[in-house]
């Protein structure tokens, strides 16, 4: 995804340019207050032409009222150049900024809609590389580029047309140069755009490498392994600098190779100028000017030249905003999907099979299984026989394979993603918790919620009590992923934002298999609560704890082995009744409720 050249500039500028729709009349404004900056430029060498070539016929053609004249014209210019220079560097800013802000929104509600493979796949420290340091690009390319090029084209061109008028053959010399500058910058500016892509994609790769170590940061501090980090960290960095290096190359030949053309065309002008001179095909005023064309010429085409540096900055990131943005969503709502309402929680696998994206053979093969409305179904098995992925299919974090699966009767794709997920409630072993007050994380189940209603889901999930211990209760600050709660109050603050968001289908992965006894007995007596009179399936890791499911499925590589009552299967002496004997043998004395 990240090499270079995958899109032609042109490419680009299309996929680019629909974001200038909404500020169309900014941008015109933006581009005239660009040509009366551009008037003071072109006035002044004609402004020194006429006076050198008046004093030169004789001193008293200059008269007083001739300079306070062109004196007052070119003040009036200047007056005008600073409001409309204020307006494009305020106002065509704003349009910049606004253009990125448009885009970080269209990029952040597309990660939004890629799916869980997506996220598997790909770093996270890459992602916020790209919708911010880039998109920051954008800000300035979206701005001066129009600009940049505007004045450019305007001053070469009506240049080109009042030397022309002067000097023929000294306006060709001279433009003759302004090709090969271009032609050799452009070199440049290819090898730069390759440069700048592995930049910004290093640059995501310390963000990633960052991200990673702090989240991880208890786990480092227990293993004593700072060290370890920092020398990891520093890999990175050093291959950082090795790919700034070769930016810092290829524009310094980039800014060089500008440099000595505009050596050449100085010379060009000077020389050439000169000889004209000598021989009477122009006047000294003729020559004045021409020098002040130049100078104003060799400004304008350098501004150009070091313009390409934040023009091939913004392509970069304009490149690498579209590789997102080009991701398809494997998961989208068919055309005509309705919205699914007044749930009864019948759940039914016909014939599933699913395997994952690049994988060779299926997680879950053609499996039939009903659930029936209220039912509670247990999972077990070992580690790899599709208990999570069997979970994941319902809200459709991955779509079936083969086969289908009906909420009371309906096929789940002919429903709204949206509609379908409001209606299911999950339960994580690894809880996350948002940055910010208890009371945000638990309002999160259903945003809008009233305080009595936060306060109500949290007293069912056994949680009000701790809460109201701290001096801030509800508005207590978690700290980043929850970090300030320990692991059993954190799963009941997650367990109100289900029972606040009142789903009548529940998933419970492995809830409290990461909780010590005490905090395990609390959190089991809130999920007894929570699954009363919904369809609900929880993958277990501790086996007593699903002992009163009304079935319990045993899933290995081939798919559900067995299935029945706790004491159904216990009687069968089959693989349940082994895994559960092993357990409590294992765990003899340490567990709640035996």
């Amino acid at each position: 995804m990240d090499t270079a050249g995958t899109h032609s500039t042109l490419y680009l500028l299309q996929r680019f340019i629909p974001y200038f729709k909404k500020y169309r009349a900014t941008l015109v404004i933006d581009l005239f207050c660009a040509l009366l900056t551009t008037a003071c430029d072109l006035v002044l060498p004609m402004i020194v032409r006429l006076i050198t070539d008046t004093a030169m016929e004789g001193v008293g053609g200059l008269t007083l009222r001739l300079i306070l004249t062109v004196g007052s014209v070119y003040i009036g210019l200047r007056v005008v150049d600073m409001f409309a220079n204020y307006y494009m560097a305020n106002i065509g800013h704003v349009m910049g900024a606004r253009i990125e802000t448009d885009m970080r929104r269209d990029f952040f509600s597309h990660l939004q809609d890629l799916s869980y493979s997506y996220y598997s796949e790909t770093k996270v420290g890459q992602l916020m590389s790209r919708i911010t340091s880039d998109l920051f690009d954008i800000t300035e390319f979206a701005h001066h580029c129009p600009e940049e090029y505007f004045i450019a084209a305007v001053k070469i061109s009506v240049a080109f047309a009042l030397l022309v008028q002067i000097s023929v053959p000294l306006t060709l010399i001279i433009f003759a140069i302004v090709p090969l500058m271009i032609f050799f910058a452009m070199r440049w500016r290819v090898r730069m755009r390759t440069a700048f892509k592995k930049q910004r994609s290093q640059l995501g790769e310390i963000n990633a490498r960052v991200e990673d170590s702090l989240q991880g940061i208890h786990v480092v501090k227990s293993f004593a392994n700072e060290d370890v980090e920092q020398t990891k960290f520093s890999v990175g960095n050093e291959d950082f600098l090795g790919v700034k290096k070769e930016v810092y190359r290829y524009m310094a030949g980039f800014q060089s190779t500008t440099r000595i053309f505009d050596g050449i065309m100085y010379c060009a002008v000077v020389v050439a100028g000169a000889i004209f001179l000598m021989r009477g095909s122009i006047t000294l005023g003729d020559f004045m000017a021409f020098l002040l064309f130049v100078v104003m010429l060799i400004a304008a085409i350098r501004r150009i030249v070091e313009f390409t540096e934040q023009f091939q900055r913004g392509m970069t990131g304009i490149e690498r905003f579209i590789e997102v943005m080009d991701e398809k969503a494997e998961i989208e709502d068919r055309e005509g999907a309705k919205e699914l309402s007044d749930v009864k929680g019948e759940v039914v696998f016909d014939g599933v099979s699913f395997r994952y994206r690049d994988a060779d053979i299926d997680v879950l093969h053609d499996v039939d299984l009903t659930i029936r409305p209220g039912e509670h179904i247990a999972l077990v098995g070992p580690s790899g026989s599709g208990k999570t992925t069997l979970c994941n299919l319902i809200p459709r974090f991955y779509d079936v394979t083969a086969g289908r699966i009906l909420i009371d009767g309906g096929d789940i794709r002919d429903y709204t993603t949206h509609s379908l997920r409001s209606h299911i409630g999950m339960v994580h072993q690894d809880v996350y918790l948002f940055s910010g007050s208890i009371f945000d994380n638990i309002e999160y189940g259903r945003p809008g919620a009233t305080k009595d209603e936060i306060v109500e889901a949290a007293r069912l999930a056994g949680a009000h009590d701790f809460i109201m211990s701290y001096d801030d209760g509800y508005d207590t600050y978690v700290g980043e992923r929850g970090v300030k709660l320990s692991g059993g109050q954190k799963q009941r603050v997650s367990i109100a934002r289900v029972f606040l968001k009142n789903p009548p289908i529940l998933i419970l992965d492995e809830a409290t298999s990461a909780l010590d006894n005490e905090s395990e007995r609390i959190v089991q007596e809130s999920l007894s609560r929570l699954t009363e009179g919904r369809t609900t399936l929880t993958i277990a890791h501790r086996l007593t704890t699903i002992r009163g499911a009304d079935t319990i499925l045993v899933l290995t590589e081939d798919g559900i082995e067995e299935r029945g009552s706790h004491e159904e299967l216990m009687a069968a002496g089959g693989l349940y009744s082994r895994l559960y004997t092993l357990y409590t043998d294992a765990n003899s004395g340490t567990e709640v409720g035996d």
